[in-house]
């Protein structure tokens, strides 16, 4: 074979490689009305989606209802019982309680084993989101899974449990109210979690254990998921994040192990009002049928007592392979036997001199130079993008409508400072000299992995793949073109298993995380010199990634005004404060077209109050303008009772809305600690010395309402020497409906309610010193 055709042999299978490494991830046939009935079909998971996705459906609404009406009526068409469970829970971690309204059914096994749980909610986030992705997927994707199942007319081994939690979006408390209080919660052994954070890309599978997680690994790759996308590194990552789901209060209260499936791309539309039915894709929702109808044909089947287990392993996916899988026990073996082999051959290399040690020095030069100066320009360039375009801060998701444009732009611009850096180093030192540097950079990587961060480990897989190429250029006599076709052979697997990631970190957890992508795109490219040298004129390839990564900032650029399909975040909210001073107040940066006739053209940066409830990523309050009060009724509060015992005193405090209230929040002005604390009757249970302190944290406790003239009891204790200040809001999303404020509703198609926050809602804040 020529030179000339190996390079461009080798040049197509790399591009088509990082095609088929995000192509794999997903299923591309969606099943269709005409899918066999024992089968998953998309088309009919649709149907119902398209049914429960009408309006936002959020506790206390009439919508939340006829979701709730609908779920169990189409249970029952299945010839199902169904149970319902009315229950108030209180989640410790997110302070919130509510009266939840679980949807429950269960097929009945052949054995008197633990159950199978197939677990999703069906409310939306409060207060604007039709809930299609989060998690409307999830409840259609076990609705027809489960009429799947039933058609095949096997009775399972394991009792199946058809579980649609209430109230997940504020507080994962439908999960509460089952866990601590419905028998059957005694009888599980596995639960299968479908879950969202985006409207599309692949769904992760990401798993809730204790314990060790090895015999849940060998047990979902028994299952033969088609499509699996998994690996140890993101649940070590998801481990360290602030975003639960129902499976964790199962895992936390229960000790049970779970597999949530997840999908976080298009992350622009999580708990948005774009969260549509239209904007769901449909290979994810096939995915997610795929994951589930295996792994319901599975573990229905099998002994949910066997999964515990103490080890830990390494895995990751392959395609057609499933996940591989390893004990962390083979860690820091595979470290070992790497770092000899490293420096077996690079010994070799200086002994029959083709390695010199003034070259191998060199070659850390252009590799961390590429490092540095590439995760600075994605670190910095991103900033500056910011500057240029403000109301990118809009999107509190911190992924924008155009982010795939910026992964695409800094991940092709690292590749152009790589080879223009290397261009001086490629025509004066050997590609074996030059793989040195790289191949140790990696290997202290790894044996900080091994220390930290075990579930990364499989970055050891890359670094052997590297050290054969190394060999082969040392040992081989084989000519140019067969050694450029073996080192591209050789580098596939690191491309199919690493180039989703450098996707995957931006999209899961913002567009700050370009360093990150950067980063990954020159370790992969270090790996692969001997390849990039070969090629010729280099310097050309350069300009063409240059010119890919100014095409896309540009057209980025270009795509940076919202539109009719990627709608601006607008907050507004009129609160009425103890005083009787009111203000219109907003989240956002600047006052916008809309709310400018409310908040003034020249509203007061800040906010009037520091104790205000802030949203999820800590956006307070940005603008507001003192305006004329209107005769708002507060709640009554009445304080029942008030007594001293064994230096504690204990209070009731009965809280009773005047209006249609949707949320009542109360926060402290001062550091309390309460020893036990009761909501409508329902004892939160302390973890520690105190049920509740405030010395992190001042909300104390945000109750929403879903019944007519629902009242609030709290009951509470705390140490005499404590004087309580409480701030009590009384917030109803009402703002375009109260005839007092007269609040126009948006009206342009390119603005919707900001997430995250309480959003188009009067509000009434009322102080209690006790």
């Amino acid at each position: 074979m020529k030179t000339s055709h190996a390079k461009i042999i080798s040049f197509l299978l790399i591009v088509f490689t990082v095609y088929y490494s995000f192509t794999s991830l997903l299923p591309h046939n969606i099943s269709d009305l005409n899918t066999p009935k024992t089968e998953f079909s998309t088309a009919r998971a649709l149907i119902h989606l398209k049914e429960i996705t009408k309006k936002p459906h959020y506790v206390g609404t009439k919508e939340h209802l006829n979701v709730k009406n609908y779920l169990i009526t189409e249970l029952k068409k299945l010839g199902l019982k169904v149970e319902t469970q009315d229950q108030i829970a209180i989640n410790r971690k997110w302070r919130g309680a509510v009266k939840a309204q679980n949807i429950m059914a269960r097929i009945k096994g052949t054995t008197n084993g633990k159950a199978l749980v197939l677990l999703s909610h069906y409310d939306s986030v409060v207060h604007s989101s039709y809930g299609a992705s989060d998690a409307g997927s999830g409840v259609v994707t076990i609705l027809e899974s489960i009429r799947a199942f039933i058609e095949t007319g096997k009775q399972p081994k394991n009792d199946i449990i058809i579980l649609f939690t209430d109230a997940e979006e504020i507080g994962l408390l439908g999960a509460v109210a089952f866990v601590e209080h419905h028998p059957w919660a005694k009888d599980v052994g596995l639960v299968l979690n479908l879950e969202a954070r985006g409207s599309g890309g692949p769904s992760y599978m990401l798993l809730e254990t204790n314990g060790g997680n090895k015999n849940l690994i060998n047990a979902f790759n028994k299952a033969k998921i088609n499509y699996p996308v998994a690996n140890s590194l993101m649940y070590s990552i998801y481990k360290m994040l602030p975003n639960d789901t129902d499976l964790t209060i199962f895992r936390e209260d229960a000790n049970l192990n779970g597999f949530n499936f997840a999908f976080i791309d298009d992350h622009f539309d999580y708990h948005t009002a774009q969260d549509t039915y239209e904007n769901l894709d449909r290979n994810t929702l096939q995915q997610q049928g795929d994951y589930l109808m295996n792994c319901l044909h599975y573990f229905a089947n099998a002994d949910l007592t066997k999964l515990n287990n103490k080890t830990d392993n390494v895995y990751f996916n392959f395609p057609k392979m499933g996940l591989i899988t390893y004990p962390f026990l083979w860690i820091f073996l595979m470290f070992i036997l790497g770092a000899f082999a490293f420096l077996g051959i690079t010994y070799y290399g200086v002994q029959k001199q083709k390695l010199t040690t003034p070259a191998m020095f060199a070659g850390f030069i252009p590799f961390l130079g590429a490092l540095i100066v590439s995760v600075l320009v994605a670190v910095f360039g991103w900033k500056l993008i910011q500057i240029i375009h403000p109301q990118y801060k809009d999107i509190l998701q911190g992924f924008t409508y155009n982010g795939h444009l910026y992964i695409t732009a800094f991940v092709s611009i690292a590749l152009a400072i790589s080879l223009r850096i290397y261009k001086y180093y490629f025509t004066r030192y050997s590609a074996a000299n030059l793989m040195v540097a790289p191949i140790f950079v990696w290997g202290i990587i790894n044996l900080l992995i091994a220390i930290y961060l075990k579930g990364a480990a499989f970055f050891i897989l890359p670094v052997y793949a590297a050290l054969a190429t190394l060999a082969m250029l040392l040992y081989s006599n084989h000519n140019k073109a067969t050694k450029i076709i073996i080192s591209t052979l050789l580098a596939l697997p690191t491309l199919i298993v690493f180039a989703p990631l450098i996707k995957m970190f931006p999209v899961g957890l913002g567009l700050k995380m370009l360093g990150i992508s950067a980063l990954f795109v020159v370790l992969i490219f270090g790996l692969m010199l001997p390849i990039f040298k070969k090629y010729k004129n280099t310097i050309n390839l350069s300009y063409l990634f240059l010119s890919i990564g100014l095409i896309a900032l540009i057209t980025a650029s270009l795509k940076a005004d919202y539109t009719t399909n990627r709608k601006q975040p607008v907050s507004l909210n009129y609160i009425l404060d103890a005083t009787n001073k009111a203000y219109f107040t907003s989240f956002d940066q600047k006052v916008t077209s809309y709310n400018k006739e409310y908040l003034g053209e020249n509203p007061i940066k800040g906010s009037f109050e520091k104790t205000a409830s802030d949203s999820k990523y800590h956006t307070g309050i940005n603008l507001y303008n003192e305006v004329k009060a209107v005769q708002l009724t507060p709640p009554i509060i009445n304080k029942l009772k008030d007594t001293v015992y064994n230096n504690l005193r204990f209070v009731n405090l009965q809280i009773i809305p005047q209006r249609k209230t949707n949320k009542m929040e109360l926060i402290a002005e001062n550091t309390l600690h309460f020893k036990t604390f009761k909501v409508n009757d329902e004892p939160l249970k302390p973890k520690g010395i105190y049920a509740i302190d405030t010395e992190k944290r001042k909300n104390i406790l945000s109750y929403y309402f879903t019944e007519e003239n629902e009242q609030l009891n709290i009951e509470f204790s705390f140490p005499v020497n404590e004087k309580p200040s409480i701030l009590i809001y009384d917030i109803a999303y009402d703002l375009f409906t109260n005839p007092l404020i007269k609040v126009t509703p948006r009206n342009n198609n390119k603005l919707f309610p900001t997430p995250f926050v309480v959003n188009d809602a009067t509000i009434i804040k009322q102080r209690v010193k006790l």
